[in-house]
């Protein structure tokens, strides 16, 4: 396999930057280029002072550390070159190992070979792509513990104890004239009806491996001039958003990331929603819609110096599914005559509109901690009991079509269906656990993985 290239490290202007080269004439390569000691003769896991050389021209003062295959990342010989950061000397770099005959690294390709050569496992290594993805400690938690094992680990035991029971099955097929039973087909029920608990509480686990992945997407919604932009701007504490009392000052929606406890909360302040001739402003109240039914939580915000029944008529009006998870909140409550009745307001909106209601002052930060913590409990970001947390949306897939093919398999235990057709839904679980881990795989499940990943990972 060819010897592969390419900048570990971050893109731009740093003191240091990392040239990862790998493959079986990396270290070869490596000795062409490097005036030091020879590299071939030095121990694996050891780092070497020298500079990299261009003919006759040095390139930079570098420091190498070697590491022979086996015992490497990917498995293969690998040296990675500690250089200054400037992206200039990164080019000069880049460009003397490709001279000494190495070539340039496709994205992901360094992990791609460790999992060739088994060093990983797939899931593994698209656990190492979200590691580097992670913005927040929840999602590096979730990562990290995929890396070192996560629920790979049991769904290769399931899968094996269901290819035993499989290999059985398929066996009695061989001898069918005798009408001979190798699986004892009370412990294989009770094994599928395991599996299908186990399948099915990862499958459960994935909208909350979702969120932690993706953030958590909050919708500020209400008419125009009601706060939003303020509540924005609030939350975020910078100015975000344009504020104006002149109704209709945004018309389109913005959005910002806050991290909350370790999760990331998306909030949207949308266009404030009426009835418009203006083609633009049209559009933005046409897309506060479609914001409204892709938030996980929408914040409905009114006046409170509004009559509570037109608060409570208003809101009636945006027809909320009763799952959708709503909190309204009645802003402007900044002076004596908001505070006056604020508590009578807010309990007669939320009686009337059955929904959790606070009131709140963002321009002086009144009650926005309490507002946050509604948001986090409407979230319900806990774990919920899950051992493991399923994140990837290819792994949900795989689990689904290995549920419904064990449904299968369950069902034709009960009614003592042919051993044959039994054996069908077997491999078709069996194949959809297999995926996952990589134990089965096609070269088009691997493109689509390793393509997410980094050049230099």
């Amino acid at each position: 396999m060819h010897t592969i290239v390419a900048l570990a490290t971050a893109q731009g202007n740093s003191a240091i930057a990392i040239v990862r080269m790998s493959g079986e004439d990396a270290i070869l390569i490596a000795d062409k280029i490097f005036k030091g000691k020879k590299l071939g003769a030095q121990a694996s896991h050891t780092i070497h002072f020298g500079k990299i050389m261009d003919g006759d021209d040095v390139v930079d003062e570098v420091v190498i550390s070697l590491f022979k295959g086996p015992n490497s990342y990917n498995g293969e010989d690998t040296i990675e070159i500690s250089c200054h950061g400037s992206p200039y000397i990164i080019k000069r770099v880049i460009e003397t190992c490709t001279k000494a005959g190495a070539q340039l690294a496709l994205p992901g390709e360094f992990t791609k070979r460790a999992f060739m050569n088994g060093k990983l496992d797939l899931s593994h290594a698209e656990a190492v792509a979200d590691i580097i993805a992670s913005e927040n400690e929840s999602q590096h938690k979730m990562a990290l513990r995929q890396m070192r094992g996560g629920y790979s680990e049991k769904i290769k035991s399931l899968r094996e104890e269901l290819i035993d029971f499989a290999a059985l099955m398929e066996l009695e097929l061989d001898f069918s004239e005798e009408d001979v039973e190798f699986a004892d087909r009370k412990k294989f029920l009770d094994l599928v009806s395991q599996s299908l608990q186990v399948i099915e509480k990862l499958i459960q686990s994935f909208q909350l491996g979702n969120v932690i992945k993706k953030g958590i997407p909050i919708a500020i919604i209400g008419k125009p001039n009601v706060g939003k932009s303020t509540l924005l701007n609030c939350l975020l504490n910078e100015e975000k958003a344009i504020v104006s009392e002149i109704a209709g000052t945004t018309r389109d929606f913005i959005e910002d990331s806050l991290q909350i406890n370790g999760i990331t909360y998306r909030f949207i302040d949308t266009a404030g929603i009426r009835e418009t001739d203006d083609i633009l402003e049209a559009r933005g109240i046409e897309r506060s819609y479609e914001k409204i039914k892709l938030a996980d939580i929408v914040l409905y915000l009114a006046d409170i110096h509004k009559p509570y029944q037109e608060i409570v008529e208003e809101f009636k009006s945006f027809h909320f599914e009763a799952h959708q998870k709503v909190i309204i909140v009645l802003t402007k409550s900044d002076d004596e005559a908001g505070l006056c009745n604020a508590y009578d307001i807010e309990e007669a909106v939320s009686t009337l509109c059955k929904r959790i209601t606070l009131e709140i002052s963002a321009k002086h930060h009144r009650n926005i901690d309490k507002l946050l913590s509604l948001i986090e409990k409407q979230a319900q970001t806990h774990d919920r009991g899950f051992d493991y947390i399923v994140s990837n949306a290819r792994h949900l897939q795989a689990f689904q079509q290995a549920y419904e093919s064990l449904l299968q398999v369950q069902k034709g235990l009960l009614e003592k269906v042919s051993g044959e057709f039994i054996s069908i839904d077997i491999r078709t679980a069996l194949q959809a656990l297999g995926t996952i881990t990589g134990q089965i795989s096609s070269e088009d499940v691997l493109s689509s993985v390793f393509s997410r990943f980094c050049i230099g990972k």
